[in-house]
């Protein structure tokens, strides 16, 4: 059986792959599980998918049925649900999204109690507990768990994100497209608590509409927007705000690693980066790595995935990691990947620095980089192909130090992604297209 957990929890599409009876053992098993002691509570969250509904319903009553109670927050981003965890001393939380995912995708994904990511060997457990048919001891009477609203989820998010910022953001214009997600309940407070003027689009949603061409899936939205009204900052979420994208006053694109690289450059300048050390991944721009090397600064490279880039951050000490995506931590505000503490963030340089965002951009040298997703049947074959292997090695010879070849199969989704780097756009266009041959012959 194909193993449950991805790189960010369980997905697939709603009610076929990710059904409610799969999550109901899910919650089950958190609800045995999770909690250190006696009767148990679990946070849980939702983006905005039509299949939220129903696959919270399914989780709750398979956390009461193991004798859990379900704080129920509602609508609101993923790092909402790690803060809300925290904050009411709760056993740990449970957010049902699928992030940047199409509507049709669902996904439940775990926090600790003190708000991280779940080990792997907790969430080994949980796999093994729903595959076994394992059930717990459930409890009768009065022993059976109940739910109960979080009336100020929101408000309590909102408030920890404004606190993280040491200024006020009056004179500026920022665009806003929450990309019909979970956003929409606080990027915009958040922004207007403080001070900033903000025009918004995509901050509706229908339940099907989330990240249809829109948010950091599609950034022409918020970049005509920045245009049309003449914002000094453009921002887009993913469904569930996890992660953020930028665009600068012409409507450039500023993506995870410049927003790093920006924030990296200032904390440095403020004697705040600790360990003068950034992590990124394997994905991460050649450019980054030159920027930081140019101002003092260590990079750390960590495969694809926030929970990767947190572990990497915890053993050696930084407090400021992201992927070239858009999922940014600032261990010094929150335990995860949070997109509008990273907009805010993004948004006090420009403030406090007096400079446009255009400007603050050149901190980094971007190298040209192709990345193309391909359609698999197969991705667990990808390690044993040796002819992929031959074309591969033959590819980074040929760049000899001039860039770089990663092939590699999503976490999340049935593709192989295929990224190359190079000095010149032409190279790694013709390289990566070389080797998306290989990939769908021999996969």
């Amino acid at each position: 059986m194909a193993r449950l957990f991805g790189t960010d929890g369980v997905r697939g599409t709603a009610n076929d792959e990710l059904t409610p009876e799969l999550a109901f053992r899910l919650g089950e098993a958190a609800g045995a599980l999770l909690p250190s002691a006696g009767r148990g509570r679990i946070v849980v969250g939702k983006d905005t998918r039509i299949s939220g509904d129903m696959l919270e319903s399914a989780l709750v009553a398979g956390l009461n049925a193991a004798g859990c109670d379900a704080l129920l927050a509602g609508v609101v981003p993923t790092p909402a649900v790690a803060l809300l965890a925290r904050e009411l001393g709760a056993d740990g939380g449970a957010v049902i999204s699928a992030s940047h995912n199409p509507a049709a995708y669902n996904g439940i994904k775990f926090f600790s109690a003190d708000g991280f990511k779940l080990p792997d060997e907790l969430e080994a457990r949980i796999e093994a507990f729903v595959t076994s048919g394992e059930t717990s001891a459930r409890p009768t009477g009065g022993g059976v768990g109940v739910s109960r609203a979080i009336p100020d989820a929101v408000e309590r998010y909102v408030a920890h994100a404004v606190a993280t910022v040491p200024g006020r953001l009056d004179g500026m214009k920022v665009a806003l497209d929450c990309g019909h997600g979970a956003a929409a309940r606080t990027s915009e407070l958040a922004f207007r608590e403080l001070g900033a003027e903000v025009v918004t689009i995509n901050c509706d949603w229908s339940g099907t509409d989330i990240n249809a061409g829109c948010g950091s899936t599609d950034l022409r939205p918020v970049s005509d927007l920045v245009r049309m009204s003449g914002a000094d900052l453009g921002i887009a979420h993913d469904g569930d705000a996890d992660r953020v994208l930028a665009v600068d006053e012409t409507g450039a694109e500023i993506d995870g690693d410049r927003i790093m690289a920006i924030c990296a450059a200032h904390l440095k300048q403020e004697a705040r980066l600790a360990g003068d050390t950034v992590v990124g991944t394997v994905m991460t721009n050649m450019g980054f790595e030159e920027a930081m090397r140019r101002i003092g600064v260590t990079v750390e490279r960590t495969q694809v995935g926030d929970r990767w880039v947190l572990e990497r951050m915890l053993a050696v000490g930084a407090k400021l990691g992201g992927e070239q995506s858009g999922h940014v931590i600032f261990l010094e505000h929150t335990t995860t990947g949070d997109g509008l503490i990273t907009a805010l963030q993004l948004a006090h340089v420009m403030k406090a620095t007096g400079r446009t965002l255009s400007d603050l951009a050149t901190v980094m040298r971007r190298f040209p980089q192709v990345l193309i997703n391909v359609e698999v049947r197969d991705k667990s074959r990808l390690d044993t192909s040796e002819a992929l292997a031959r074309a591969v090695a033959g590819e980074e010879a040929a760049l000899a130090g001039t860039g770089r070849v990663l092939v590699r199969p999503s976490g999340t989704e049935p593709v192989v992604r295929v990224m190359v780097e190079a000095a010149e756009a032409d190279v790694a266009r013709s390289t990566a297209d070389r080797l998306v041959e290989v990939v769908k012959r021999e996969l």
